[in-house]
């Protein structure tokens, strides 16, 4: 995503066209995963949070979305999807970029959640978000039961009656496992307003959505 050194044009115009991108990328092996039957693990409950799970493109952007929701704690983002043990920055290899949900349950749901990844991205585009594309980038939602997958199909159903001819990328995957990307990832949109890929990309994204579900804004992400 994001090698971005906030110094010449050229830096800002090639992180424009994929500031994400990782090395060793294997669509293939990504495909297969998607395919392959697996069960769900479920998360364990802290407090009475839950946990849920989304790939959109740059997981810069998506933290930076679940974060300014109502109800929504932290999100933390990390890569999710693949089976590569201990993936990096530099080699996720079939991992998504993705992101770690933790939310309270009695103040937003996993329906409304899910809600907030349709209507934060566009839903058809095939491997990627805007100039972030390949593998690393694709949509992913993930489910940890059947309630959820149910909840998952329905909204996608809708969706694609909606689009006529059109589909929804997004793959639908049981939740396997999380890794946590490096710490300078973290909070990266809050931390680093000034970088280009934030401001050109990042925060054009978390508008559009703020400006399409306000009602499940936080007071302080509102405007």
């Amino acid at each position: 995503m994001k090698k971005i050194t906030v110094i010449i044009a050229s830096i800002f115009f090639i992180s424009l066209q994929g500031a994400c991108k990782p090395s060793n990328e294997n669509q293939k092996q990504a495909e297969a995963i998607a395919q392959k039957e697996q069960m769900p693990v479920q998360t364990e409950t802290v407090d009475g949070l839950k946990k849920a799970y989304f790939a959109s493109g740059c997981f810069w952007c998506v933290e930076a979305i679940y974060e300014s929701v109502n109800g929504v704690k932290e999100a933390v983002s990390g890569y999710s999807g693949g089976q590569t043990k201990n993936p990096t920055y530099e080699n996720h290899a079939d991992h998504a970029e993705a992101v770690e949900v933790i939310y309270n349950p009695e103040i937003v749901s996993f329906n409304q959640l899910v809600d907030v990844y349709f209507a934060s991205q566009n839903v058809t585009q095939i491997n990627g978000q805007g100039p972030d594309r390949g593998a690393s980038y694709r949509s992913i939602i993930f489910y940890q039961n059947n309630t959820e997958k149910k909840i998952i199909d329905q909204k996608i159903a809708a969706l694609n009656k909606d689009l006529g001819g059109d589909k929804v990328a997004a793959q639908v995957l049981p939740f396997q496992k999380f890794w946590k990307a490096e710490a300078y990832h973290q909070n990266y949109e809050r931390n680093n307003p000034g970088n280009p890929y934030i401001q050109n990309v990042s925060i054009p994204r978390l508008n559009k959505f703020k400006k399409k579900m306000p009602e499940l804004l936080k007071k302080d992400a509102a405007h």
